[in-house]
């Protein structure tokens, strides 16, 4: 039987969203470098194909050449998340991870064509719905791994159950950090989707983690106005490099099995307290029914 990825990612396919700069472009070398091939899914193929191009030049020595493909989907789109599950569930016979890494900050209230606000689109939605329409390719593989991108943004956060659109969060203190704040309430989302993920599919061979990278140096947040960018350029020397914010996600994709909780939350290789709005009681399960009925579409039910 094929071994999992807690024995290590050489030969196995990796499905990474966000791959084309920072912490997963820094993840997506350093699973080529490993043996992995490694599906990047870019907004811009242009972009996609140089962060490849970067990826398989650092592969010297992994073996007989991983394959690193560019896929392109806006994830702020459901329809594009939809094709993108049918696309890499009719080119590859088996995911053995799947990195929910895109994400982003608007700093002012955007909708999308789906009607839904753009932060919570991207940062929630397109990974609870790609994660979802992978599942049974995930299940068929196992042991498959699911890693998402979380941020210590979370921390102070709460779901926000009455304000999906974001209109109060969008509407409450300065302008800078409407964004920041609602930046936190979607990472607090990865938290709980991770957890409860892990829940929902116990006993299958799919596990769920979440890490939280550091500050790190990245273009992270520009082109959301003056302000973001100073703010930015400010933190850059406290900050860490994209290969140090992506050594946990590289980690929970190859650490044997034994080393990692399913539905853990890591921080630099260590589990990471989880915060308070992720621990309520039943936060996950409402806010898995809540996310179903934005996308539309059937997520699973716990085994048994």
């Amino acid at each position: 039987m094929q071994s999992g990825p807690g024995n290590g990612v050489a030969g196995k396919q990796v499905v990474l969203t966000g791959g084309t700069n920072g912490i997963g472009l820094a993840a997506a070398e350093a699973l080529v470098a490993r043996g992995a091939n490694v599906a990047l899914v870019a907004r811009d193929r242009a972009r996609g194909e140089t962060a490849a191009e970067r990826a398989r030049s650092g592969a010297a020595g992994a073996g007989p050449g991983p394959v690193v493909d560019v896929l392109v989907a806006d994830l702020s789109s459901q329809a594009d998340v939809r094709r993108l599950a049918a696309e890499v569930g009719s080119r590859y016979q088996r995911v053995d991870v799947l990195v929910n890494n895109a994400g982003a900050i608007f700093g002012a209230r955007r909708m999308t064509a789906d009607g839904v606000e753009q932060t919570w689109a991207l940062n929630h939605l397109a990974p609870l719905l790609l994660t979802t329409l992978l599942l049974e390719k995930l299940r068929a593989g196992a042991p498959a791994r699911v890693i998402t991108t979380a941020s210590d943004a979370s921390k102070n956060a709460e779901i926000p159950f009455e304000d999906l659109d974001g209109t109060v969060a969008y509407s409450r203190g300065p302008g800078p950090g409407r964004g920041f704040r609602r930046y936190g309430q979607t990472k607090l989302a990865n938290i709980v989707f991770t957890t409860e993920l892990s829940r929902r599919t116990q006993g299958s061979g799919v596990t769920a983690y979440c890490f939280h990278p550091g500050l790190v140096a990245t273009n992270f947040n520009h082109g959301n106005g003056a302000f973001m960018a100073l703010a930015m350029a400010l933190i850059k020397p406290f900050a860490r490099s994209p290969a140090k914010g992506a050594e946990t996600l590289v980690w929970l994709a190859e650490a044997p099995d034994d080393e990692i909780d399913n539905g853990g939350y890591y921080f630099d290789k260590k589990p990471f307290g989880l915060p308070a709005g992720a621990t309520r009681e039943g936060v996950g399960a409402r806010l898995w029914d809540l996310s179903e009925k934005q996308v539309e579409g059937p997520a699973p039910h716990p085994a048994g």
